[in-house]
């Protein structure tokens, strides 16, 4: 994808070779924000877990990580999860990030459309769900674009230096 900046974004799922990159990634971008659930290097998985997970994806049909970059630099996330048992296997958990100098590019939306397309293509989701921080409006903007709908709110979910902060709950109904 040619991004407004004129440079390219190929989005890929996730390779084990990736998995030292995201956990540098991970931990990059949980200190641009208080959007994550986590903070500043405060994503603890060692590369042989992370190499494993990655590996166990491989073989999932309805679960898959997304890694987007630019000239072989990591510049945003995107999972899909499901899970493995029969009466919930229809609904998948959603999550994406972006590194924040690659913010206001576009690269949210087309990770999103790629997560979508995914879970679509893959004939068993029915449902997407992400919750999100109820003052994150750039992100609430962008699930709305995409055809989310709130669902709930999740009171006091996020304590941030001691302040708490809700979690909206969305769903897209594929």
């Amino acid at each position: 994808m040619l991004l407004r900046n004129e440079r390219i974004l190929q989005i890929d799922k996730a390779a084990k070779n990736d998995a030292p990159k995201i956990i540098e990634y991970l931990n990059t971008v949980g200190g641009e924000s208080d959007n994550l659930l986590f903070g500043a290097n405060d994503f603890h998985m060692s590369v042989e877990a992370e190499e494993k997970f990655i590996e166990n994806l491989a073989d999932s049909k309805a679960s898959a990580l997304f890694v987007g970059k630019i000239e072989h630099e990591i510049v945003c996330v995107g999972s899909v999860m499901t899970s493995p048992r029969v009466r919930i296997c229809h609904l998948a958990e959603l999550a994406i990030s972006v590194k924040m100098e690659y913010w206001r590019l576009g690269i949210g939306t087309f990770l999103m459309q790629t997560l979508i397309d995914f879970s679509k293509d893959n004939r068993q989701t029915e449902i997407l769900h992400l919750g999100v921080k109820a003052d994150n409006l750039t992100a609430l903007k962008l699930y709305e674009k995409m055809g989310f709908h709130e669902i709930g709110r999740h009171k006091n979910y996020f304590k941030i230096n001691g302040n708490y902060y809700d979690e909206i709950l969305m769903d897209l109904h594929l």
